[in-house]
């Protein structure tokens, strides 16, 4: 009975031994296959054995599944590379997504930065096309997910708040532009001085819609929409005194006014600025006869100030017809 039973142990230690001798085999065979870059093989390899392997209780063939585990996302991240170079975009885009849940999965939080930056590179040059053939609805599906994958892609974030702007969606397209205007500048200061000129410019076109239109209150909105998201823009606080001006909200003019100047960055918008101030403290002052001399005084104090830009003259104008 003793030899039957040591008998059954050795056949035991020995079917042990084969399993784990099997499951090596599988691992060096993913091994094998990713050296030779046959990542589908490598993949279909390293899964198998990472399922099998997971419960072993022998150290070999858990460290070997902890290195399976690192390998498997690699693969599919250059597997997805290589469908990218290829032109296979949707192939690329569907195994660069596997990647990144295999990643998760199996806890490699370290390559997921990595495969979201391919990812995104991958969107930047789908949407490209379309971009460049200029249907900005196509280009902003694609490039809306690939900002999603990696918001430090400022090339692809400033195409995308482009598409948005171009298809009407000022907002959608503000809120781009503002991620990538807040950026560190020691890294992205290009990219940063980008959104800012296309911010002025979709914003001034924005405005020349509405004053089109006629609606100035929509104007002002946008304005203070612009101010909540950053106080300092100087931007915002011109387009709204200007709002109020068209209105002949003299009052308001003078209320936002110092304010408004003090935004400025130029000494053109600073005179734009002060020359709305005086052209409301003078109307005000029109209105009241001509009486009020704290008004008048008023006028030549804010039309003194106007020293750069195109209302320089009639700034000078206007101070000597009221002190002649």
């Amino acid at each position: 009975m003793k030899k039957l039973i040591l008998s059954l142990v050795a056949m035991m230690t020995v079917c042990a031994v084969s399993a784990q001798n099997e499951l090596i085999a599988k691992f060096n065979e993913g091994v094998t296959a990713l050296q030779s870059k046959n990542y589908p093989a490598a993949i279909t390899a390293f899964e198998n054995f990472i399922e099998n392997g997971a419960d072993s209780e022998d150290a070999t063939v858990l460290s070997s599944v902890a290195q399976a585990k690192k390998y498997v996302p690699s693969c599919y991240m250059n597997l997805g590379m290589r469908n990218a170079s290829a032109k296979n975009f949707d192939k690329a885009v569907e195994l660069l997504n596997e990647g990144l849940m295999k990643a998760e999965l199996y806890g490699e939080s370290q390559i997921m930065p990595k495969m979201k930056v391919a990812l995104a590179k991958v969107y930047q040059v789908q949407g490209g096309t379309a971009f460049n053939n200029k249907d900005y609805a196509a280009a902003a599906e694609v490039f809306a997910k690939g900002y999603e994958a990696n918001p430090r892609n400022t090339d692809m974030a400033l195409n995308l708040a482009m598409s948005y702007c171009e298809l009407g969606q000022f907002d959608k397209g503000m809120e781009v532009y503002r991620n990538v205007a807040a950026m560190n500048p020691s890294r992205y200061a290009d990219a940063i001085a980008k959104a800012k000129e296309m911010m002025a410019l979709y914003t001034n076109n924005q405005v020349a819609k509405l004053q089109t239109e006629g609606n100035n209150d929509a104007i002002i909105e946008m304005a203070e929409k612009m101010l909540a998201e950053d106080p300092a823009s100087a931007l915002a606080e011109k387009i709204r005194l200007q709002a109020y001006a068209v209105k002949k909200d003299y009052d308001k003019v003078i209320e936002l006014g110092e304010t408004a100047a003090l935004a400025q960055t130029t000494e053109e918008d600073k005179s734009d600025i002060y020359n709305m101030i005086g052209a409301a403290y003078n109307a005000k002052y029109n209105a009241g006869g001509n009486k009020d001399e704290a008004l008048k005084n008023k006028v030549v104090e804010y039309m003194s100030k106007v020293t750069a830009g195109n209302n320089v003259e009639a700034a000078k104008a206007a101070i000597a017809d009221l002190t002649k």
